[in-house]
């Protein structure tokens, strides 16, 4: 009976995580496309699509404490509540900073939604399996962040179609989580102050600064592509539909190789499959840069990038739980969400002011660059020796 428990929470938490992915992918470029329809610059669209990680990084610090207090269920609750509440809101007043306001509040209730569902996850998932169960996290997730985009072209329909679609899909999903028996991560440490969860980041941080890099990378990866890219593609003469199958065919290529990165990481481990997707997605982006007068071998290099850099971030998550004691778990995943944050963060804005001040240069290329960057630590730093990690443990 608790297995089967375990299987029914499973697939009401990774169905969660697809809607929540469906509403950003859709958010990102829909948006990138209504300001530059209206003239907005780059640099102030990249600027306002930051605001949905800002909010994700200001509610971090605070994130851990009511986790351990009130339980998974929940966090997970008044997080998705705020994302519906949020994406309501949106047709009601069009305006750059009020757009930016709700971006902030989908933010804390998607950081309060995915730090829920990956710890929960993380926490009952059995080590032989953690792979597979982090992959099927990412790939449902990759699955709405694929599907997100093709709303885009509604815009022509309505400009609020888009998100009455993603409020409605994301109510449906939020009352499931109503079935569920809440549950509690371990209380082994008492967290009853800021200093100390700072502690908790400290140490956490000194274990497994290698495996937040992945995320990091795919937050940059993800925000760039879809916040930034728009506004490039229409520069370079695209269509707007013609961006959403590119977006689309980088979202499907991660897909499609999220489960088999995640059990060929439970064989080879985690680092390893790290190494080879980094080095051969920072390749794609590179040949992407080359090919931009081709659309079809252009959605081509996305797909075999989504294909292996897709997996970035579920793959950063499950290095991260090898390298992390049981009891530092929630703060971990909390990091990689900081992580991934932060890259999202400087992506759009970085991808703004690039197009902006680049004209002449690939925008594909500060991908590849930042890909290969990452590739590096994590070959040539990325391994710690079991006699350190004891040692650790034992201090």
């Amino acid at each position: 009976m608790k297995n089967e428990d375990q299987k029914y929470r499973f697939w009401i938490l990774v169905s969660v995580v697809a809607i929540s992915g469906f509403s950003q992918g859709m958010l990102l470029p829909l948006i990138a496309v209504i300001f530059e329809s209206d003239g907005v610059s780059s640099t102030m669209n990249g600027l306002n699509a930051t605001g949905l990680y800002i909010g994700i990084l200001l509610i971090s610090p605070f994130m851990e404490h009511p986790l351990r207090k009130y339980g998974y269920k929940p966090v997970i609750i008044i997080g998705g509540l705020l994302v519906i509440v949020s994406l309501a809101l949106f047709p009601l007043w069009k305006s750059i900073w009020f757009w930016f306001f709700l971006r902030i509040v989908i933010g804390i209730g998607d950081n309060a939604l995915h730090f829920g569902t990956q710890t929960w996850i993380t926490s009952f998932s059995a080590e032989s399996k953690r792979g597979r169960n982090i992959s099927l996290y990412g790939l449902f997730f990759g699955i709405g962040f694929a599907v997100g985009p093709l709303m885009t072209p509604l815009v022509k329909v309505n400009e609020s179609l888009p998100f009455i679609i993603s409020t409605l899909l994301c109510l449906v999903t939020w009352l499931f989580l109503f079935v569920l028996r809440n549950d509690f991560p371990e209380q082994d440490i008492e967290m009853n102050s800021f200093k100390e969860t700072m502690k908790r980041f400290s140490k956490a941080t000194k274990y497994g600064w290698v495996a937040f890099l992945p995320p990091l990378g795919y937050g940059f990866l993800e925000a760039s592509l879809n916040g930034s890219f728009p506004v490039y593609g229409l520069r370079m003469g695209l269509e707007v539909g013609n961006i959403s199958i590119l977006l689309t065919c980088f979202a499907i290529g991660g897909i499609v190789f999220q489960l088999p990165l995640g059990i060929i990481s439970d064989k080879i481990g985690r680092r390893t499959t790290l190494i080879y997707i980094l080095l051969i997605g920072s390749v794609s982006f590179t040949s992407a840069s080359l090919m931009e007068n081709s659309f079809i071998l252009l959605c081509t290099c996305l797909f075999v990038a989504g294909m292996v850099v897709g997996s970035t971030f579920s793959l950063g998550i499950s290095y991260m739980t090898d390298l992390m004691p049981k009891n530092l778990l929630p703060t971990g995943n909390l990091l990689c969400g900081v992580a991934f944050s932060i890259g999202s963060l400087i992506g759009p804005y970085a991808g703004g002011l690039f197009i902006q001040f680049f004209e002449n240069i690939s925008f594909f290329l500060i991908i590849s660059f930042l890909l290969f960057i990452i590739f590096a630590f994590t070959a040539f730093f990325g391994e710690k020796p079991q006699s350190v990690l004891d040692n650790s443990l034992k201090s």
